[in-house]
């Protein structure tokens, strides 16, 4: 095996390793071959080795696997390094030279000539894999005159003890325009291409471009949907704040580096409507005092008008949650809320009048979560899995338990991943005590519960008011498959079944149970949430239901 090392001409240590490379030819069979002649600097002998070298035997050409940056890594420089080349293919014809032309910077040109020097006589060749040590130079007279190279079929003479394997090299020496060529390099225009493979236990360097992502999000817009109505949106999100980053300056504010840098989140949402009006503010610490418990704070005002009463809700959350594994986590709130209910359509429900005015409700809730879906928009794989429990207490004192479950499974995808086929099943419980009053009750019926109803249709009902149960259970299955190319459109077929009672029982004149089909549009503009159209005809309900066939929700917002 031959290697060659080269390595800084401008260095010191230069010449050294061009000795030691005609020093790793002698180890290969050429043995006893006399001292070069004449000596020259790094930069002469640089120019003088330019030439093509050629060999005739063996008939092999080596060539590296990677092209050299024109600029940086030519020979000399200090990111110049020889790996252990590869051999491919015959050798390549040298590139035609100019007669007489003669690069600039050439001092010395030897002329090309061809010697043969057999290894003197009781030499015996070195063992196969050994190198010379480091920083010795052949004894004088082994090596023959710069650019020569024993011709092909040249033996060692007799009694030399040099195996009849050994095979001499013919070399030749022609200029290439400043390049520093090698009898084991393939001669091409494209010069030195060293192998990429660093040598084992070498560091490799790595650069790293980091480019600071956008953390904040302000979003406007508008939806409608049929539980809801029409719903201005008007959202500022940042995921970098900090809570303590004053500004210095006006500059400071204009500019974006005012409460940024911390890590936390902050989110301030309103969202005006005919029917409902939402207000919140909400502050993240992800990780409080430095440890993985997380802080959350917030508070909301929510206004809705239902038919049979309306509703203003002002209070706050402060929660703690705690990451197990990036699936699992725990959390604990505190809610402290004021439900005010007026306007009552209908007088004389024991149930409404009850409530009727201001009511303070104060509870804490405890959950477990599981969540190893793969998008939180039109998941594909994964499952979500939730336990809650909460206690109210104060004014209203009561327990309240749920559980709720969602499966994914991927059915079949196109090759690039696109034109997923998607079957989702869930079902959740959930069961409140009796002191629950009834603004805090289960109701069904509308997009998000039970579609083939309206909002709250699937719900019990006490002399023509929608009262609501302590006990529910819903559930879905469906199934989604694209109906475009690039996935815009999809179709999907479901059954939504459950139901809701006011006390803890089940029903089965009241199970509800509705099969329909819908489209989901994605625009990519308007966000990673699809528009939703459904058709549902219910199959099983109760007498006191109130059926919807159609069922939609549409958004839109730019942020």
């Amino acid at each position: 095996m031959v290697t060659t090392l080269l390595t800084n001409s401008s260095h010191p240590a230069g010449c050294c390793g061009l000795l030691l490379a005609a020093g790793l030819v002698v180890a290969s069979g050429c043995v006893g071959m006399p001292q070069a002649e004449p000596r020259y600097t790094g930069s002469e002998l640089r120019a003088a080795s330019n030439d093509a070298i050629t060999a005739s035997a063996p008939a092999v050409t080596v060539r590296g696997q990677n092209s050299w940056d024109a600029n940086d890594n030519l020979p000399g420089s200090d990111a110049y390094v020889r790996y252990p080349m590869q051999a491919s293919g015959p050798r390549a014809t040298p590139p035609p030279q100019i007669p007489g032309q003669v690069p600039s910077h050439v001092t010395y040109q030897p002329p090309a000539t061809t010697v043969t020097v057999p290894p003197p006589a009781g030499a015996l060749p070195p063992p196969a894999g050994t190198l010379p040590p480091a920083g010795t130079l052949p004894p004088a007279g082994t090596l023959p005159p710069a650019g020569t190279l024993p011709p092909a079929g040249a033996l060692p003479a007799a009694g030399s003890g040099a195996t009849a394997s050994t095979a001499p090299v013919t070399a030749t020496v022609n200029d290439n325009g400043g390049w520093l060529m090698s009898p084991f390099l393939n001669n091409t225009a494209e010069g030195i291409l060293p192998v990429a493979e660093p040598l084992p236990g070498t560091p490799v360097p790595i650069d790293v471009l980091v480019e600071e992502a956008r953390t904040g999000r302000f979003m406007f817009g508008a939806g409608i949907n049929s539980d809801a109505g029409v719903t201005g949106q008007f959202t500022v999100d940042e995921r970098n704040f900090d809570l303590f980053g004053f500004p210095r300056s006006l500059s400071d504010v204009w500019s974006g580096q005012a409460w940024r840098g911390a890590g936390q989140g902050f989110r301030l949402e309103a969202m005006p409507g005919a029917k409902v009006q939402r207000y919140l503010v909400s502050f993240t610490e992800p990780y409080l005092f430095s440890t993985r418990v997380s802080l959350t704070a917030s508070g909301f005002l929510y206004d809705r008008s239902y038919y049979d009463w309306n509703e203003n809700r002002v209070g706050g959350r402060l929660g703690l949650g705690y990451r197990l594994t990036p699936d699992l986590s725990v959390s604990a709130s505190l809610r402290m809320e004021d439900v005010d209910v007026t306007d009552p359509r209908v007088l004389g429900i024991p149930a409404l009048d009850r409530v009727l005015g201001s009511n303070d409700v104060y509870s804490g809730r405890y959950t477990l979560r599981h969540d190893t879906r793969d998008l939180p928009f039109l998941p594909t794989e994964g499952h979500l899995f939730e336990m809650s429990f909460e206690n109210a207490f104060g004014e209203y004192d009561y327990p309240r338990g749920e559980l709720d479950y969602r499966r994914y499974f991927l059915v079949r995808e196109r090759p690039d991943g696109s034109g997923r086929h998607v079957l989702a099943a869930s079902i959740g419980g959930g069961v409140s005590g009796t002191n629950t009053p009834l603004f805090e009750n289960y109701f069904a019926g509308g997009f998000t519960t039970l579609r083939g109803f309206h909002f709250r249709g699937a719900s019990p009902v006490e002399h023509t008011v929608t009262v609501g149960g302590r006990f529910r259970l819903l559930g879905s299955f469906e199934y989604m498959l694209p109906l475009t190319a690039d996935d815009m459109i999809r179709t999907v077929a479901f059954v939504d079944y459950g139901t809701v009672e006011e006390d803890v029982r089940l029903d089965w004149d009241n199970f509800r149970v509705a099969p329909g089909f819908g489209f989901r549009i994605t625009v990519p503009a308007l966000g990673p949430a699809p528009l939703a159209f459904d058709f549902a005809f219910p199959v099983c309900k109760a007498d006191t239901d109130d059926t919807q066939v159609f069922s939609f929700f549409v958004g839109f917002g730019r942020g």
